[in-house]
């Protein structure tokens, strides 16, 4: 594996959006190493473990190769090995389920729309106890 920054890695394989997010989310402290906080410009290596932050998402990887540059997603898995267990991914999705989204632009909820709104609420609430 040749020497690439984890800032770049990040970017190259996907797990964030621009390379800028990546160096940001470092030096935030959401990217560490073996419970270590790491820099930007830490040099990877190959069979390193590493906790991720993206949203409310703890994201653990394991570093398998550094790509030449910026990967399609369909080979995301040539390059790391996804270590996240299951149940992190299905709390994301059920905190992200649990709160409320309106379209852009749509402005607040009426009255009636607010009243329809609790009624489904209670409604999935008594069929999950």
């Amino acid at each position: 594996m040749e020497k690439i920054r984890l800032d770049k890695w990040l970017w190259d394989v996907r797990l964030f959006k621009t390379r800028s997010l990546a160096a940001d989310a470092c030096n935030a402290g959401k990217v560490k190493a073996d419970g270590n906080n790491c820099k930007p410009s830490r040099e990877l290596k190959e069979g390193e473990v590493l906790q991720v932050r993206i949203g409310s998402l703890n994201k653990t990887v394991r570093v398998l190769d550094a790509p030449k540059s910026r990967i399609p997603a369909a080979r995301v898995p040539e390059f790391y090995e996804d270590l996240t267990p299951d149940e992190e991914y299905e709390r994301v999705r059920i905190a992200r389920m649990q709160t409320e989204f309106r379209d852009a632009g749509t402005g607040r909820p009426t009255k009636r729309d607010r009243r329809r709104m609790d009624f489904l609420k209670d409604l999935l609430r008594e069929e999950g106890e």
